[in-house]
């Protein structure tokens, strides 16, 4: 949510950023903001006019009584009972106004970096920078599916049975890895100075709208039945929800931490033979990291936390390149917003793994987090970035360090956390 000043002041500067964004449809809101803003000023001065008459009618009625005027005093009595029933009726407008500009202030996406590349779609998105040379090699590498099945390791057909599609069992040292992945990546954010944290899975509906748009809300996640609670789709959503309505020290900034969770997602639309098997699940585990940051220093971190994930994937032989997100790709609430993609030489192609992003003061407003300084206190920055989330943390691995007899090579640094196990051989 942006500062309803910049719509006072340069509202084409908010229109612009929404055309930038492809979202024609929503210029009306900008219009509507000022009119409502407009009246609802109207009505705060009148209310402040009322409040004023009926502070001076309340001392007149004093020195009348104490003058025995009571007659008099009984007159300016009822016209006080007038102001009175007038003042709640304008504060129920003004509550009224209050609450419909907020609802379309919710839906005006944040002003984006002025590097933000501009276009329509994903397929519009930048490619930045490779690291590590992709290498297709000269034998086959089958679906990541049979890979893991030959591996003894994975079971759909029972995850179907027990809970439908875009489910799955991991078994045996696959389970193992992918646990490995996970801890290696917690304990790597933590030598970085993150601090380590497992938060709520489930959160309220105030948090939910103050993390993400409405749109990504309804697309993303999965309401509990009678209940104001929602499965996160991320743990970035509840750990900014930790900082609901706080009032930070400034010299407690930049918070960093780094967050495990399940995460749980309708992931509506996949299809193909990739999405059949682990790419798109309903249910997957991810490391998360989360800065909580001065605005002045906020596109410093960003670079910062992209580069982490690409040292992460390196660390375990997979190839990585940084991905610039389109104007038409970028989320409302986000400034600017990375992807970390690795290479799959399976499909000869580059796949996502990894998002960092960029929210500006957007979060900060829609959850009230501000900063406090001797100046005053104002509204902080966040960001967010995927340390890593498996299984396609996992696909990557398995992928890239698979040999032509059906093994795979464990990455060094993971192979503490596999109890010295060097490679995963397959069953069948």
């Amino acid at each position: 949510m942006i500062d309803i000043k910049l719509i006072r002041e340069n509202p084409e500067l908010v229109k612009e950023n929404i055309r930038k964004k492809f979202q024609n449809h929503k210029l009306v809101l900008v219009d509507e903001v000022l009119d409502l803003d407009v009246k609802n000023r109207k009505a705060k001065l009148h209310g402040d006019e009322l409040r004023m008459n009926r502070k001076n009618l309340s001392n007149q009625i004093g020195s009348l009584m104490r003058e025995g005027k009571k007659d008099e005093a009984e007159k300016i009595k009822a016209e006080v009972q007038k102001i009175n029933f007038e003042l709640e009726e304008n504060e129920k407008l003004e509550a009224e106004y209050a609450e419909e500009i907020k609802s379309r202030m919710m839906k005006i996406p944040n002003i984006m970096h002025e590097s933000v590349p501009i276009g329509e779609d994903d397929s519009k998105n930048v490619e930045i920078k490779k690291y590590g040379e992709p290498v297709v090699p000269d034998y086959e590498i089958p679906f990541h599916g049979e890979i893991l099945e030959n591996l003894g390791g994975l079971d759909l057909d029972s995850a179907r049975r027990v809970a439908g599609n875009g489910f799955y069992y991991l078994l045996g040292d696959v389970a193992r890895l992918h646990s490995a992945v996970l801890t290696y990546a917690r304990d790597f954010m933590i030598n970085k100075g993150f601090t380590y944290c497992i938060p709520p899975y489930m959160i309220r509906s105030d948090v939910v709208t103050g993390v993400m748009s409405f749109e990504e809300m309804d697309a993303m996640m999965y309401k509990i039945e009678g209940e104001d609670l929602f499965l996160i789709g991320t743990s970035e959503h509840s750990m900014i929800g930790r900082f609901k309505e706080q009032l930070i020290k400034k010299d407690e900034l930049p918070i960093c931490m780094t967050s495990y969770s399940p995460c749980f997602r309708k992931e509506i639309g996949s299809h193909g033979l990739e999405e059949r098997g682990l790419y798109r699940v309903h249910q997957f585990e991810k490391q998360e990291m989360i800065v909580l940051c001065e605005p002045e220093e906020s596109m410093e971190w960003y670079n910062k936390m992209w580069k982490l994930s690409v040292d992460l994937f390196r660390s375990w032989n997979v190839p990585v390149r940084q991905l610039d997100c389109c104007s038409g790709d970028l989320a409302d609430l986000k400034v600017k917003s990375c992807d970390i993609e690795a290479w799959s030489p399976r499909q000869q192609k580059y796949f996502e793994v990894c998002s960092c992003s960029n929210l500006g003061d957007a979060q900060a407003r829609r959850l009230g987090i501000r900063v406090k300084s001797e100046k005053g206190n104002y509204y902080l920055h966040t960001l967010n970035n995927t340390v890593v989330a498996t299984p396609r943390g996992l696909i990557a691995v398995i992928e890239n360090n698979y040999n032509e007899d059906g093994s795979v090579t464990i990455p060094e640094v993971l192979r503490p956390y596999m109890g010295g196990k060097e490679s995963l051989q397959p069953k069948k």
